[in-house]
């Protein structure tokens, strides 16, 4: 089982550099994608959503919106009925990176799924999502 957990890590830690290599041209950092994906999927995401959504810690999200922020990359407002909520909202210049963001990351799955069969990618897709879902139980009882 350490194996696969490895494997899933190294294969992430790959993906992250690959990111890296062309997120950096915009002046951002390989997770900088990720927010943006997400953000420009659901404009109008709470940050606490937004927490969840990604998987990532409180401090590490308001730490990279403040970054994608200052870059205008996206804008944080109240949310009208409760001030307490920040909404996160993609801007234009996030918008208009999002189709090449999109594109390599279809390129970075075409090439690392290429050796498999579609019986295979199914098996994979299958697995990997039982796993997810169990991680995503297991931190649910964490709340």
């Amino acid at each position: 089982m350490d194996t696969i957990l490895q494997d899933m890590h190294a294969i992430m830690r790959c993906q992250a550099q690959y990111r890296q290599s062309y997120m950096e041209q915009f002046g951002l950092k390989s997770c900088h994608a990720h927010y943006l994906m997400a953000l420009c999927a659901e404009p109008g995401i709470s940050q606490e959503q937004l927490t969840r959504r990604i998987y990532a810690n409180k401090s590490n999200v308001a730490r990279q919106l403040a970054v994608l922020e200052e870059a205008g990359y996206v804008r944080r407002e109240s949310d009208g009925t409760d001030k307490r909520v920040l909404r996160v909202y993609p801007t234009q210049k996030a918008q208009d990176l999002l189709p090449p963001i999109l594109e390599k990351q279809a390129l970075w799955a075409r090439f690392v799924t290429e050796a498999l069969s579609e019986a295979e990618l199914e098996q994979a897709a299958a697995i990997l999502g039982k796993m997810k879902r169990r991680a995503d139980t297991f931190l649910e009882a964490m709340d």
